[in-house]
């Protein structure tokens, strides 16, 4: 979906109807990354924290609660539980991945250290459950205590995972609804539970941001072989040089000759890679269709995503998500 040129996009209109609840946020991730003994933390964490993400997962948290009729002041601890815990997550992927470079500017990593980073990630964490623990719902800790394991359990499968030509889609769907798509998830339901929605529209919230999660994932790695580097705030071909067998990459093997899968082989399983090497996988893509195949793929989830809204009250929040997950892909 398209919108007119200089018209504000879904994620624009989104921060805008929410705009006083994500100031109230914003406000309460900047007092809870404070330390008063390790300065390296607020140091590290505002580097992340405030180099301009869209901060979509605690919007999904806020627009649940808002669209089910929640007024109370539970929302806010939970949005800003959900981009710890996301931030979190980003820290400790980058030293994973050796990454220098997150949303358009140098990682935290390279500018500190390995160790800042797991460590902050480390605090992150510990600050997002003492925030979750403070609404006093059992079920909402539940949710996101469950959401951080599955995201753990799916960033270790993606180090068996990556660098192997034998890993195939059932795989790299699991890694994917694990390291994304399970916070995308836990941040809609959380909003429903809050609200003290019907299970129904709980449930319809949950497969939601499951959905949008999946879609987002695909897209991300669809990009890395054809975006552009200043709007994606990473390098394009990071994934191919981290020999990552991303959905394009595993449907371009499955559909490849001998002589292409030896090429697979060399550079993803033996990581000897040479230049030219990326643009011949993108040819080898573009020739069996595979990245065409993967947007349809994530295409048929965002459809997904805008199917689960369906049994929703109507509302401008509602209407938003669904536009969401068409700007997605």
């Amino acid at each position: 979906m398209n919108k007119p040129e200089g018209a504000p996009g879904p994620f624009e209109r989104l921060q805008a109807l929410l705009a006083d609840d994500l100031t109230r946020v914003n406000d309460l991730i900047a007092a809870r990354m404070a330390s008063e003994h390790a300065p390296r933390i607020p140091e590290v964490t505002a580097h992340l924290v405030q180099a301009g993400g869209k901060r979509l997962r605690p919007l999904l948290t806020l627009a649940a609660a808002r669209m089910m009729g929640y007024e109370g002041e539970d929302h806010i601890r939970l949005a800003a539980t959900v981009e710890f815990i996301h931030t979190a997550t980003l820290l400790h992927d980058d030293v994973v991945d050796e990454s220098t470079q997150r949303r358009g500017r140098p990682t935290a990593n390279l500018l500190w250290d390995n160790p800042s980073s797991v460590l902050v990630g480390d605090y992150l964490f510990a600050r997002s459950f003492q925030l979750m623990v403070e609404t006093g719902q059992l079920r909402v800790l539940s949710i996101l205590s469950n959401a951080a394991a599955v995201i753990a359990e799916g960033e270790v499968l993606q180090l068996s995972a990556a660098q192997n030509t034998k890993t195939g889609e059932d795989v790299y769907q699991t890694v994917i609804r694990g390291k994304t798509a399970a916070l995308f998830a836990a941040a809609t339901e959380v909003g429903g539970v809050i609200a003290a929605a019907q299970e129904a529209e709980i449930a319809a919230l949950r497969d939601y941001g499951d959905a949008l999660g999946i879609s987002f994932q695909i897209v991300d790695d669809l990009l890395d072989y054809g975006g552009v580097s200043g709007l994606m705030g990473k390098n394009t071909g990071d994934d191919f040089r981290e020999r990552k067998m991303s959905l394009p990459v595993i449907r371009a093997f499955a559909a490849a000759d001998a002589e292409e899968r030896a090429f697979w082989v060399r550079v993803i399983d033996k990581g000897d890679q040479r230049d030219g090497d990326f643009d011949a996988a993108r040819a080898m893509m573009d020739r069996h269709g595979a990245l065409a195949s993967t947007r349809d793929t994530a295409l048929a989830r965002a459809a997904d995503a805008k199917a689960a809204l369906g049994g929703l009250p109507d509302h401008p929040l509602r209407d938003l998500l669904s536009e969401i997950a068409d700007f997605v892909v």
